[in-house]
């Protein structure tokens, strides 16, 4: 039922660019910036932050294609971007400086808004793989989910017309893969009935679309159900396997596979046979499984988290039932895995422990000769009759060496096709290695490296980011907090230079969705609040993944309070300790840590000094009826049914919100961006205007564009950062 005004008196701030709702964010909008973007101070912030998001001297990451490292690059002049390339060859020799010769650029970004008139964002691109002649270009609007698709010559460097028989989808959320040259995978709600769209949005159909031909009229080969999140599709280059996932959830999926050559559009999938919380991921001959809970598999169980592999002619020879599988992880109390990679050769596992980041590598068997394990590495013990957790397996442990501790560590890219076949890098120079690896090393005062992980295990830093902030002084310390029910909740305090006394603090949390918070490098955050004395902390709260699936587990749907005791436990510590005080406390969140941010602000007012809240989620009883809300339900719960009784009514911050004059809430600053597809900014706007009729000090800023990140170009970035820190710096008490 929709509500009505008396209900909900600010429903028609929903009305995402009807004129009234935008004249109230203009006025809005504008009073913030007047605010806290003016004065010498915010001025000075905002040049910086542009100098360190804009600085030539930057790492250009790299995604690896055949014979060249792929990258967007953006500073002053190009704040949408260029798409370009370097040759392997260069990069491997160290990273490239921007403007090195060798750099080619694709397409400017900046020049193709202008000439359609369009406030084109880049998104991605989906390269014919390992020709690597086309790509298929994802366009975005302003910054949005929703994407157009255009088909790119990689030989010649242009758009592929559609009076040439380009591939060309109009805006719409899609997934995408290549078949072969005039064949595409593609699962996108086209209908104008939207009759092929699931309730949150997204594709419920997958088709097979041809060159030359309508992308609707492709034939439909998977279908999922109406109260699904998304049906996906995809295309596995090793085997020929064309594989469609559905996901009942946010957290489940069913994954079905055509055998190899098999037709799509005349034959029936079969069903992997796994649970649907257990996901699964695929290279080569080999499947990957990482239940979310334990898992029975040929009469044994293992843990949930555990990493799991099987291979693909198991599967062909019974696909009613897996075999036993090799486990390449068990988690811990302290573990879990962030990430699998895979190479030609080996496979590279991102664990975290205790949050910090370290790699293992494993020899794939029956990769050929350059995956002998070799001197000084050891091979995963065979089990025994008995054992339930190994079975007999040809994968063996590989060295990686020269990796720092206590760091962030991320697996940039691998291309486990290079060199087979006739690429267009082929003809520029070398290819690298398929178990060459570039990844982004960093730590919360340590900048960014770029590091090249050959495939002998042995690592080069190809180049490093300056320091974008002075680091002298500055302590980084972890601690753990006592949450209500006992858990201890980890969190890491970044100290700016000065006494031991209190200082003012911002306090940073997310806590859902399986998202891990990591002590990452953040220049903005150490050059606008850490190097002027500032406090930073960030806290790992239950329902992150932190600590694996049972640290997400303990916090979703009724158990979601829980995430709101641990960050108010953290919150309550860092005022015990005497990092701070009450007053001097802030914290801040976006998207569900926005959530997070709303509860804090109607629950435990009396904790903090400010908070700043961005693309929040904040109405509970509506929000699966606002875009991509719906596919949240197994995460949040279903507001329809006893859910919004039992729990979710309980917390939600749009129907807590209290007059001033029976509780005092700190100031708030609200942000969000029209052009958010995934999370409603209908959300902030109403608690906005809740709050202002309540009597509370709100400032709002809602930028017409930059999509759910909040932000489309470098500029863009710096406002959002400026108006955050400048809010704190100015709300925050020194006594």
């Amino acid at each position: 039922m929709t509500p009505s005004a008396q209900q909900d008196p600010y429903l028609h701030l929903e009305a995402v660019d009807s004129p009234e709702a935008l004249a109230w964010v203009t006025e809005r909008s504008d009073a913030t910036v007047a605010d806290l973007a003016s004065g010498d101070h915010a001025e000075a912030s905002h040049t910086r932050a542009l100098e360190i998001l804009d600085a030539t001297d930057r790492i250009a990451w790299p995604v690896l294609r055949g014979g060249y490292a792929y990258n967007v690059w953006k500073d002053r002049d190009h704040p949408r971007g260029l798409w370009r390339r370097v040759p392997w060859s260069v990069l491997a020799g160290g990273a490239p400086a921007f403007d090195h010769p060798a750099w080619e650029t694709l397409i400017d970004v900046d020049a193709l808004a202008e000439a359609e008139g369009v406030n084109w964002v880049y998104a991605g691109t989906v390269v014919r793989r390992p020709e690597d002649d086309r790509a298929l270009i994802r366009l975005s609007r302003g910054g949005a989910d929703a994407v157009e698709v255009r088909e790119f010559d990689l030989l010649e460097r242009r758009f592929v017309p559609a009076s040439e028989g380009g591939f060309h989808l109009p805006e719409v959320k899609c997934s995408v893969s290549w078949l072969d040259r005039d064949t595409l995978a593609l699962a996108a709600p086209l209908a104008e009935d939207g009759s092929d769209a699931t309730s949150s949005g997204y594709a419920r159909v997958a088709r097979v679309w041809r060159r030359g031909t309508a992308p609707v009229d492709g034939a439909v080969i998977f279908e999922g159900n109406d109260d699904d999140v998304a049906v996906g599709i995809g295309y596995d280059l090793d085997t020929g396997r064309l594989v469609a996932s559905r996901s009942p959830d946010f957290h489940t999926s069913q994954e079905w596979f055509w055998r190899p050559g098999g037709d799509p559009v005349s034959e029936e999938p079969t069903r992997i046979p796994v649970p649907e919380d257990c996901r699964v991921g695929m290279s080569g001959q080999w499947l990957v499984l990482q239940p979310r809970t334990d898992i029975d598999l040929a009469g044994a169980t293992y843990p949930g988290g555990s990493v799991l592999v099987v291979p693909w002619s198991a599967v062909d020879a019974d696909p009613t039932a897996l075999p036993a599988p090799t486990v390449l992880f068990t988690p811990t109390p302290s573990t879990t895995v962030e990430d699998v990679s895979w190479g030609r050769g080996r496979v590279l596992l991102t664990i975290l422990d205790d949050t910090e980041s370290r790699l293992e590598a494993y020899a794939i068997p029956g990769s050929g000769p350059d995956t002998d394990a070799g001197p000084g590495t050891s091979a995963i013990p065979d089990a025994d009759a008995t054992s339930p957790t190994r079975a007999p397996t040809q994968w063996r442990r590989l060295p990686v060496e020269g990796l720092p501790e206590h760091v962030s560590i991320d697996v940039l890219s691998l291309d486990r096709h290079a060199g087979t076949g006739t690429s267009t890098g082929a003809s520029a120079g070398a290819t690298p290695h398929p178990d060459d690896a570039v990844l982004a090393v960093s730590g919360p005062i340590v900048p960014p490296s770029l590091v090249l992980l050959r495939a002998d295990g042995s690592t080069e830093t190809l180049g490093s980011t300056p320091d974008r902030f002075d680091t002298s002084g500055i302590a980084v310390s972890r601690h753990v907090a006592v949450s209500d029910d006992g858990t201890e909740v980890p969190y890491t305090v970044m100290r700016g230079p000065g006494g031991d006394g209190p200082r003012p603090t911002i306090l940073y949390g997310y806590g859902g969705f399986n998202v891990s918070m990591r002590p990452s490098y953040a220049a903005l955050r150490g050059a606008l609040w850490l190097e002027t004395g500032g406090v930073y902390v960030v806290a790992g709260i239950r329902g992150g993944g932190e600590y694996g699936p049972s640290w997400h587990q303990a916090a979703v749907r009724e158990k979601r309070p829980r995430a709101y005791e641990d960050f108010a436990a953290v919150a309550r510590a860092l005022v015990d300790t005497g990092v701070t005080t009450r007053d001097q406390l802030g914290a801040t969140g976006g998207s569900n840590g926005g959530l997070l941010m709303g509860v804090m602000l109607t629950r435990y007012p009396e904790l903090f000094g400010a908070l700043a809240i961005a693309v929040p989620l904040l109405d509970m009883k509506r929000y699966h009826l606002l875009l991509a809300g719906a596919s949240w339900m197994a995460e949040y719960g279903d507001p329809d049914s006893s859910d919004w009784d039992e729990f979710l009514g309980l917390y939600s911050p749009y129907q807590h919100v209290r007059p001033a004059s029976e509780v005092r809430y700190p100031p708030v600053l609200m942000t969000t961006s029209t052009r958010d597809d995934r999370v409603h900014p209908g959300h902030a706007r109403k608690m906005t205007a809740a709050l202002e009729a309540a009597g509370h000090a709100v400032e709002y800023y809602e930028n017409v564009e930059g999509g759910h990140a909040g932000a489309a170009d470098n500029s863009q970035e710096a406002r959002k950062a400026v108006l955050t820190y400048e809010f704190f710096r100015r709300r925050l008490t020194s006594s």
